[in-house]
């Protein structure tokens, strides 16, 4: 398993007239982890289009727990639990970081792809190979 915490600070900006985060931030949540997580990691998206590959949300789930609120300092657990095949799926939990109060959980599922074709490929090797390294040194301690 693979697992990344990133911060975020809630901007007056991502509330609505109820002064909760508005719900479709959760997904630019999401996608801000998911970007700190491969570049925290060594392999950030700029590297991956240089390679020549894509990589498209296929699928986004939220479940809403709690609000959150202008100023609240969130914390995003992301996890990918399965070794990807052709597929992948990131998986993620926010919390209210000063009380560790469960705010939201989803996921989001992606897919290689060719950047010039747009057919769906296998994960690069430089992807594989850090996502096995990163499951086999898992195994030795608790992620």
């Amino acid at each position: 398993m693979i697992k990344h915490i990133f911060k975020i600070r809630v901007r007056y900006s991502d509330t609505d007239q109820m002064r909760f985060v508005y719900h479709a931030k959760f997904f630019e949540y999401f996608e801000w982890a998911r970007t700190e997580l491969l570049r925290d990691y060594g392999l950030p998206y700029s590297e991956i289009e240089r390679m020549g590959y894509l990589i498209p949300v296929l699928e986004a789930y939220a479940r809403f727990k709690k609000p959150a609120y202008y100023d609240d300092l969130l914390r995003i657990e992301t996890y990918m639990k399965e070794i990807p095949n052709l597929k992948f799926r990131l998986e993620y939990e926010v919390y209210r970081d000063i009380d560790d109060e469960l705010i939201a959980e989803g996921y989001t599922e992606h897919v290689f792809l060719d950047a010039k074709t747009y057919k769906p490929v296998k994960p690069p090797e430089v992807f594989m190979n850090f996502v096995i390294e990163q499951f086999k040194s898992c195994k030795n301690k608790r992620c």
